[in-house]
């Protein structure tokens, strides 16, 4: 560790370079569950968007070394997802509480709510008659081959 410290003076930068602002939590809340806690932290990128990172803690035992360690997964969510995450997140509660799946609606209303994508999304009337006289050419040529 020492050496990086060193590292970044002998390149004039001083250690409070490295501490990057735009890092830094935003906001934060602890929830404390039993043998887990909860660490829900705003932050920001460099371009200034804010993303919540979801930390889980749980405290355990080592009985190698008779001591106690933390173990943490964490979760990075960001803005664009926050909609998305949130109504999965729900569903998933509500279906906790209450042992039902939730209602699954009419496949006419998931086709009309359906996002088109015009790269993927093709109908065949589209490419005209061109691709059949295209593919009549083709045949012909392969038979004067023949």
């Amino acid at each position: 560790m020492e050496e990086l410290e060193n590292k970044g003076h002998e390149q004039g930068k001083e250690k409070s370079d490295y501490t990057d602002n735009s890092r830094q939590e935003i906001f934060s809340e602890t929830v404390r569950a039993g043998k887990r806690t909860y660490f829900f932290d705003v932050k920001s990128t460099r371009a200034g968007e804010y993303y919540l990172t979801i930390t889980e803690s749980k405290r355990r035992f080592n009985n190698e070394s008779g001591k106690f360690f933390y173990e943490k997964h964490k979760l990075f969510l960001y803005k664009e997802d926050f909609d998305k995450f949130a109504d999965g997140f729900k569903i998933t509660i509500d279906f906790i509480k209450s042992g039902q799946p939730p209602e699954k609606p009419e496949a006419e209303e998931v086709e009309e709510k359906a996002e088109k994508d015009p790269h993927t999304d093709l109908e065949f009337e589209d490419l005209g008659t061109e691709t059949t006289e295209i593919a009549e050419n083709a045949d012909s040529t392969e038979e004067i081959k023949d």
